[in-house]
């Protein structure tokens, strides 16, 4: 009623228990109800740690399966948003996992932006005048009903050696006419540079692993920007002939 959103207390509902047939026993469903109020409780940095270091004595190893197995303990996405990682959280604590979990947590966050990454895309098509029709199923985009894109993020990787690798899967099932592929930067957080791979040319390898620097069969299709991939869709009044 255009007032400001109050939240009553248990105490002040109107309740009417029993009004319909119960799905499960009511021992389960009080069960459940406490390991839900426990687990969204507001825990301090100090007290998740607390817990996250007494299951590792308990345990003698983390994974975010462990944590959530846990009915007492927060959730796995707790800690995680609570100290930006897993991993993170286990450092504070003293535990260092036998592999480098990282890729884990960034391959996370490379799958959160990468909506974000296609919805810019559309947008900017549509802003050069394009059409654009996604595939809600693959993401697929069907540009002008002409030819299709799609959009690869690829992982910044450092070998052993200290070299920098950028790995490409192609979908062979969906053969788009050009995969965008956007390389991100040595952190991972943003693009570096993007590749417009014509399926011609590169559809008939499954996987690509880009260098730094591939030659010029491979970097003449390497952009700072996508404004080349946009001209592409532009369209074009054209004038009657008289």
């Amino acid at each position: 009623m255009k007032a400001k959103r109050v939240v009553n207390t248990p105490d002040m509902w109107v309740r009417g228990d029993g009004a319909f047939e119960a799905i499960v026993e009511r021992d389960f469903f009080e069960a459940a109800q406490r390991i839900i109020q426990e687990r969204s409780r507001r825990f301090s940095d100090e007290e998740l740690l607390e817990r996250l270091s007494a299951l590792l004595a308990q345990k003698g190893w983390l994974s975010g399966l462990v944590i959530d197995e846990v009915e007492d303990m927060p959730s796995s996405s707790t800690f995680r948003h609570r100290f930006g990682s897993l991993v993170r959280a286990y450092q504070l604590v003293g535990y260092a996992p036998s592999r480098d979990y990282r890729y884990i947590e960034t391959n996370r966050a490379l799958r959160a932006i990468h909506p974000e990454i296609v919805a810019q895309v559309i947008a900017d098509i549509e802003a050069a005048g394009g059409y654009v029709r996604p595939d809600p199923l693959n993401d697929l985009l069907h540009i002008n009903e002409e030819f299709s894109a799609s959009v690869v993020i690829s992982r910044c990787q450092t070998t052993a050696t200290g070299v920098l690798r950028w790995k490409v899967r192609f979908d062979s099932g969906l053969r788009p006419s050009i995969t965008i592929v956007a390389r991100m930067g040595e952190d991972n957080v943003g693009i570096h540079d993007y590749y417009l791979l014509p399926w011609l040319d590169v559809g008939l390898t499954p996987n690509l692993c880009l260098a730094p620097e591939n030659g010029i069969l491979l970097d003449a299709y390497r952009f700072d920007t996508l404004e080349a991939f946009f001209d592409l869709t532009r369209r074009t009044q054209l004038r009657a002939a008289a």
